[in-house]
């Protein structure tokens, strides 16, 4: 590894981009626009039903979860019930095995639905709780802000190095002394670069005006967002690494992309969703970059506690990379 040659990439690909002001124009107002369209769409409460939580569904026997109109959730212990019933997630909680329930004192829904429990149950132990609700747009940030990072990672990586090959901007190189690991790493410093910068500005910028739901530490939810970063650039690296063709590696990209952002809990939760297509979901960066950071905002998890995604990220980054290095081809010609 020359470090000389490696900055020199890192510097012209970074002057590149901040000289495109469409590229710099888009990565920057797109998802403003996106924040600002579901604040607006989703303002209100809108729900349809009531929400709650029940600790151990499965082995519990009563009428009320026979009750119309109301969406009955199974939690294992009901610490994980009550956070997200101080989060106006749930309206109530109750755990049928220690006869007691929680109700949100700051959530009309939760005094309504405790009437009717206490229409059927009358010897349950009665505990409260409080807490800030999560808006729509709290709950998706992670999804929007995981999103753009995706697009900016695969496609500002993938059509730029099949850019260069096209024009033989990649041949000239090879003539160089620069190494394929040399100009693959350079490219991924780059864009971590780029993203960070983007989001960072995009989330500080937003939150001004939204004042977002934050439990967990901001360098917990940057180093998440770092480690997605690189799995999602080095996924692009690989799939850009042999293409020759800016028809054909659009459409990979597509290929690659859309996957993700209907299966990554962009949009909605998976929690309900067949066993299938959590384990496939399971095996795309973006689903572990949206999950890692959502838990760090909306429930104050640690690195510790989102072990299985840093571990998962830093897997799928170290496999591409070394395939996108180990197929880098320099030339048009295959």
């Amino acid at each position: 590894m020359n470090f000389k040659r490696f900055f020199a990439v890192i510097k012209a690909r970074n002057i590149e981009f901040f000289r495109d002001r469409s590229s710099l124009g888009w990565n920057l107002f797109f998802p403003v626009l996106m924040l600002a369209g579901l604040s607006f769409v989703f303002s209100g409460d809108g729900k349809a039903v009531y929400k709650v939580g029940v600790v151990k569904l499965e082995s519990v026997q009563s009428s009320f979860i026979e009750t119309r109109y109301v969406d009955f959730i199974d939690y294992e212990d009901e610490s994980s019930a009550t956070l997200r019933l101080e989060q106006h997630a749930l309206d109530f909680v109750v755990d049928f095995t220690a006869k007691s329930y929680w109700v949100n004192q700051g959530s009309p829904n939760s005094y309504l639905v405790e009437k009717l429990f206490l229409g059927q149950h009358k010897d349950f132990k009665r505990l409260e709780t409080h807490g800030k609700k999560i808006r729509y747009v709290d709950w998706v940030l992670p999804g929007i802000l995981g999103m753009n990072m995706m697009f900016s990672c695969l496609f500002g990586v993938g059509y730029v190095i099949v850019r260069y090959r096209k024009n033989s901007v990649l041949k000239r190189l090879k003539a160089t002394p620069l190494s394929a690991f040399e100009f693959v790493t350079a490219q991924l410093v780059s864009r971590i670069f780029i993203v960070m910068f983007m989001s960072s500005v995009v989330y500080i910028g937003c939150n001004f005006f939204f004042d977002f739901y934050m439990l967990g530490s901001y360098f917990d939810l940057f180093v998440i967002a770092v480690l997605g970063a690189i799995s999602l650039i080095s996924l692009g690296l690989l799939v850009a690494s042999r293409s020759k063709s800016e028809e054909l590696i659009g459409g990979l990209l597509n290929l690659t992309s859309w996957p993700m952002m209907l299966l990554s809990g962009v949009w909605f939760s998976l929690e309900g969703a067949p066993n299938a297509v959590k384990a496939f979901a399971d095996i795309l960066p973006l689903t572990h970059l949206v999950a890692g950071a959502r838990k760090v905002i909306t429930e104050g998890a640690t690195l510790a506690d989102i072990s299985y995604h840093v571990m998962a990220l830093l897997i799928m980054s170290t496999v591409c990379l070394a395939l996108g290095s180990y197929l880098f081809s320099w030339n048009t010609e295959r």
